[in-house]
């Protein structure tokens, strides 16, 4: 039951005491609805907050409403409001609109009050929309750099290196890209266009004009530019001679460095359209992190043209050499190189003729690759030059051991050799060899019958001992036999059902066998055929074969 007071400022209350028109708190005094510290509570809101009647007249704006939609005030139809996101939120009953306002980006959700009333909550959601834009374009420059640096990786030509860093340029950070580099053999500087829409990049020749007109190109290109430097107030004629034709007039110009771990590698001019926005200090930032690698991918692809042009030099001199023709004796020789990108190795064969036949020999030098392609050259240079004072298999072989073991540090390198070296004299009725050893598999002798014997030599290794022992042994062939001296390379090679099962004298004695007869450039081939089939792929050893066949007589 409740009671009625008259007179004074109260109100009908309850039987608890209490106004119809408060709240009672849990833990304080009565507050009114309306009260001035609920219209300080809406003012202190992060929020603008609206409410409307009915008819979608405002009827409450705090004081966050005021600051970001000034336009909207007590009575405003929001129908007919000037922030045109919201009217049209309103008209068609949307629960939330975005809207840029007045510079900044708002984003309003509504929610039903009784009576048909609606309160908008907007907020001012600009720096979470920096925020988010600003982690966008730093993925985005992340992916591109993470891009730049895997494709730039794969180039190892110094040419495509240029091609790949112009077009990875365009149109990412401008709209045409110019590398410019120097190579220390050429007296000009060379540049790689791309511009956007360009079928392929174009090269050309630079003169010296350019890098006068272009500020700091000069110092980019000796290596004196350390950062960046931003050409602003460009002129269209100062790079007329590397831009397209119809390229629109660039508005501004980003001249980078690209620098290698040895010093510069060239420069990269980045070139956007007028129409286009110039570099700000993070496009700044990022061009310099791609001139970088692009610099140190171009370093890489220099060094490695350095690098196969030595190789090729060195293929040149050490690859097995063509066989002469010796009167009276058939030759062939078969080589596989456990390098197959160079093609060189430790194995070798040589043929020398003389007025009375040939001297020949085919070596295994310790190791594979580059360095026992180079003491390969060392071995081949010394008998070159030996075989001119002693043809002697035995003493020739002695004299190569002494100038192997007293070359410049070899003893402590340990490099040696294994090897047969051979002299063959023509006879009425064949073919005498005199073959000296030095610690070689023995070579293996083929009658014409069929019939595989092999014929110990012995010795010690070249160039491994002072006073090394070598031995000295003498075959003869008839017409139609044949002598096959071969490294163990062909025997050693692994493969068959199990992969690690060696081809093994057994299975090169069978072959040989079931070849005699055959002209010696034939045999080979099928000996070295069977061996890559047994190989099946697999990594080798450098084989090295020679077989010398006594001529049947005409």
């Amino acid at each position: 039951m409740s009671t009625t007071r008259r007179g004074g400022d109260a109100g009908p209350v309850s039987d608890e005491g209490q106004t119809p028109h408060s709240v009672q708190q849990p833990t304080g005094g009565p507050l009114p609805a309306d009260s001035p510290l609920a219209r300080e509570l809406l003012d202190g809101l992060g929020e603008a907050v609206l409410t409307t009647d009915s008819a979608g007249r405002v009827t409450l704006v705090n004081a966050m409403a005021a600051e970001l939609l000034p336009e909207i005030v007590a009575g405003t139809g929001l129908p007919g409001c000037p922030i045109a996101p919201l009217a049209r939120a309103v008209t068609d009953g949307a629960e939330h609109f975005d809207a840029e306002h007045r510079g900044r980006q708002l984003r309003g959700y509504r929610r039903q009050l009784a009576g048909n009333r609606y309160a908008w909550y907007v907020r001012d959601v600009t720096e979470e929309h920096a925020r988010a834009d600003a982690l966008l374009a730093e993925r985005s420059r992340t992916a591109f750099l993470a891009q730049a640096g895997s494709r730039l990786g794969l180039s190892l030509h110094r040419d495509q290196t240029l091609r790949v860093t112009t077009t990875l340029a365009v149109p990412y950070l401008a709209d045409a890209a110019v590398a410019l580099h120097r190579a220390p053999a050429e007296p000009y500087t060379r540049w790689t266009r791309y511009a956007e829409g360009a079928p392929a990049p174009v090269t050309g020749r630079a003169g010296p004009e350019l890098s006068a007109v272009v500020p700091g190109l000069a110092e980019a290109l000796d290596g004196t530019l350390a950062e960046p430097c931003l050409w602003r107030d460009v002129t269209s004629d100062g790079l007329a001679s590397v831009l397209p034709p119809d390229f629109d007039p660039p508005g501004a110009v980003l001249v980078c460095p690209m620098r290698g771990a040895g010093g510069p590698a060239g420069a990269l001019l980045l070139i956007r359209r007028s129409g286009r926005a110039g570099f700000d200090p993070r496009d700044v930032e990022l061009a310099r992190e791609f001139a970088a690698r692009a610099g140190a991918a171009l370093a890489t692809a220099e060094l490695y043209g350095e690098q196969a042009h030595l190789a090729r030099v060195l293929q040149t001199s050490l690859l097995p050499p063509e066989l002469p023709t010796v009167p009276g004796v058939s030759i062939a020789g078969g080589y596989r190189s456990a390098g197959d990108t160079l093609r060189i190795g430790g194995d070798f064969y040589e043929v020398f003729p003389h007025p009375r036949g040939a001297l020949f020999a085919l070596g295994d030098v310790c190791g594979k690759g580059v360095g026992a392609a180079v003491l390969t050259g060392r071995v081949r240079q010394s008998l070159q030059t030996l075989r001119l004072v002693e043809q002697r298999p035995l003493e020739l072989i002695h004299l190569l051991n002494r100038a192997l073991f007293d070359a410049p540090e070899a003893a402590r390198r340990s490099q040696f050799t294994t090897l047969l070296l051979g002299s063959l004299e023509r006879g009425p009725a064949g073919v005498d060899i005199r073959i000296a050893g030095g610690g070689h598999p023995a070579p293996l002798l083929v009658t014409a019958s069929g019939s595989v014997t092999p014929v110990p030599v012995g010795g010690m290794p070249v160039g491994a001992l002072a006073d090394a022992r070598f031995a000295e042994t003498r075959v003869h062939l008839d017409p139609g036999d044949l002598l096959l001296a071969y490294t163990d390379g062909v025997t050693e090679a692994h493969g068959g059902p199990i992969d690690v099962e060696m081809f093994g004298e057994h299975r090169l004695r069978a072959a040989l066998a079931s070849a005699a007869g055959l002209p010696p450039a034939v045999l080979v081939d099928r000996l070295l055929q069977l061996v890559d089939e047994w190989l099946g792929g697999q990594a080798h050893d450098d084989i090295a074969m020679l077989a010398v066949c006594a001529s049947t007589p005409t």
